[in-house]
This record gives C-alpha cells, sequence and structure tokens, in this order.
C-alpha cells in the first residue's frame, strides 16, 4: 500500500491533503521535555532508543501522515571525524571552523560506521511505525553546512561563508563540491535503512541573491539532486527565504519543492512549474496563535493548492518552540474535516 504522503509527492491522487509538520518532534512537546531532563540534545540523538522514542512523539500525539527522523543536520559531519556539538541556546558549535583550502581535507571519505546509531534508529523506527506511517530522512544542502562549517556557529548573516564566495570562489566551490559527496553518501545510507522519502534543507539559502545562486550554488544543487534520483523515493528541497529566485530552486532539484510563507501557495507553485509537487506553507506564527487565526490560516492555503494533486500541507518553515500541542492538535483535526482532495 502506498501512503498518502508519497503518492502526493509523486503528483498522484490522494483521499485528502497529507500533513506534517517541520521540527514536529522536540521542545514544544512534554514528552520531548521529560525525555530531555538532564540529557544533552546529542546524547538523545546517539541513543537508538530515545531517537526512536522523540521521533514517534508526535506521530504518535497528533496522527500526522509522516514521521520525521530525529538528528540534527550537522550529524553527517560526524563519519567524516568533525567535531561539534549542539548547545542549548546556541545550536551547532565547532570548535575549530574550516576556513581556508589547506582544511579541505578534514572534509574527507564518509565513514556510515562512525554514525551507525543513526542507521539503525531508522531500522528500529520503521519497525515501530509497522507501514502505517512513512519515515522522511533528511540532510544539510552544501550552502547551509558550509554557513556553519567556517562560521564555526549560528549566525544572522554568516559572513564567513559569503565573503569567502567572492573572494575564495575556487575554495568555496570545492568545499561545496565535497559537502555535495558527503550529503549524497549519507542520504543514500538513510535510503538503505529504510526511510521512505528524504528531504533536503538549504535553511541560509535566503542570504544569498539569485545572480550568485545560479552562478555558484546551483551547479551543485544539480549534481546532487542528480545523483539522489536512482534512489526510488521522492526528495524534498525546502530552501526558505529564497522567494527572488524561486525558480531557480525548481530548476536545482527535487521532486517536491518545499514553500515558505512569504508567498501565496498559488503563485509559488506557478513559478515552480507543474511538474513539481509542492509543500507548505502556514506561517509557524499561526500555529502559535491557534483559534480563528489558525484556521483562516489554513483554509487560505487550501484554497491556493486548489485541490491540485501534488500538495502536502506543512509549515513554511519548523515548529516554534513556545506553541500550544493543543494547537497542534487542532490544526490536524481541522485538516482532517476540510482537506479533502478536489476533483
Amino acid at each position: 500500500m502506498q501512503h498518502r504522503l508519497i503518492a502526493a509527492m509523486r503528483r498522484e491522487k490522494v483521499d485528502r491533503c497529507p500533513v506534517w509538520f517541520m521540527r514536529q518532534a522536540g521542545r514544544y512537546m512534554p514528552e520531548y521535555q521529560a525525555l530531555r531532563q538532564g540529557r544533552s540534545f546529542m546524547e538523545m540523538a546517539r541513543s537508538v532508543e530515545l531517537c526512536t522514542q522523540i521521533t514517534l512523539q508526535p506521530v504518535r500525539a497528533f496522527d500526522l501522515d509522516a514521521a520525521i527522523l530525529f538528528a540534527d543536520i550537522m550529524t553527517p559531519l560526524e563519519a567524516v571525524g568533525i567535531d561539534f556539538d549542539i548547545v542549548g541556546g546556541e545550536g551547532p558549535v565547532i570548535e575549530e571552523p574550516l576556513t581556508q583550502a589547506s582544511q579541505l581535507g578534514r572534509v574527507g571519505s564518509f565513514d556510515a560506521a562512525r554514525i551507525g546509531y543513526l542507521f539503525e534508529a531508522i531500522r528500529q523506527i520503521q519497525h515501530e511505525l509497522a507501514g502505517q506511517q512513512p519515515l522522511i530522512g533528511f540532510a544539510g544542502a552544501p550552502f547551509t553546512m558550509a554557513c556553519y562549517l567556517m562560521e564555526g556557529r549560528g549566525s544572522r548573516d554568516f559572513m564567513q561563508a559569503r565573503r569567502a564566495l567572492y573572494e575564495a570562489p575556487e575554495f568555496f566551490g570545492e568545499l561545496l563540491a565535497r559537502l555535495v559527496d558527503l550529503q549524497v553518501a549519507y542520504l543514500r545510507e538513510q535510503a538503505r535503512a529504510g526511510v521512505d522519502a528524504l528531504q533536503v534543507f538549504d535553511s541560509w539559502i535566503g542570504l544569498l541573491d539569485g545572480p550568485s545562486y545560479r552562478r555558484v550554488v546551483l551547479p551543485h544543487m544539480r549534481r546532487l539532486f542528480a545523483e539522489l534520483s536512482g534512489l526510488g523515493i521522492p526528495v524534498v528541497h525546502f530552501a526558505p527565504g529564497s522567494a527572488a529566485f524561486l525558480e531557480s530552486i525548481a530548476e536545482a532539484g527535487g521532486d517536491v519543492i518545499g514553500v515558505d510563507w512569504r508567498l501565496p501557495l498559488d503563485e509559488a507553485w506557478s513559478r515552480i512549474g507543474a511538474d513539481k509537487a509542492v509543500q507548505g506553507n502556514l506561517d509557524p506564527a499561526l500555529l502559535l496563535v491557534g483559534g480563528e487565526p489558525l484556521r483562516r490560516g489554513i483554509d487560505e492555503v487550501l484554497r491556493c493548492a486548489a485541490g491540485r494533486p501534488g500538495h502536502i500541507f506543512n509549515l513554511g518553515h519548523g515548529v516554534h518552540r513556545q506553541t500550544p500541542p493543543s494547537h497542534v492538535a487542532e490544526a490536524v483535526q481541522y485538516l482532517r474535516q476540510v482537506g479533502v482532495a478536489g476533483p
């Protein structure tokens, strides 16, 4: 039996619009907070049992149409021996940033055994899901990974990477090429372990202008998606903040293009092209607010989608940490009532 979500990703007709939420497992859920007591993020992520529990928490609580693996986009760095940590309130921290060509050798060969816990967790999660919902795996896109690698931590502008893009284009291009190799190997291993779909997050690509994206990043993204095309599972390309060059995002690849809340879904879909499925695009603030504003927002997204095959309901970004779980339940229940597919 094909899952509703997978059918929609392939632009096939479904009985109703499938729904899942980015960051659907995590800090807003009391079940997660109970597990987090006395543990670090990476301690939980590296535990097969805890990773399985956390991945399944929102699926069990809200009866969503998909689970997404509990992990961090930095995880594949561990498979090449680059040390990092996830610091509460700050995010990823790399003690030795990669800032010059002589350090490129640090992004070496992918060793799946170093992160074997993740692939074992995928197998365990699939066993627990028992075919009821699909499991989504994911990775960070090369530009976003380069931002963290070069800055060493989160930033509003990631100026180290953006400066290198212009000042040291050969170095920056080689870094992106190596990160494509890394992420392709990582995502292929997730597929071998049993995920049903994949998502590539280019969380910081909105820092670039369109011409720079096309000139520097697009060729690497084309190669990444081309090398994933033979896996036989759908791939989502999510690039928030890219409204100025959305056509280039679609051109880069992916069976599904994730859309943030800054554009009406119908306008975004028109620019993406009818040959792609789309995912999105409720403003996360509406999920935080709940009630009538939330329902109006859902209605507007569905109105823009117009019942066309290939729409997956999601947020335009992740669930905000202060979101009441009752609002997530409210959104899913409302979508069950009004999200019936059109003719």
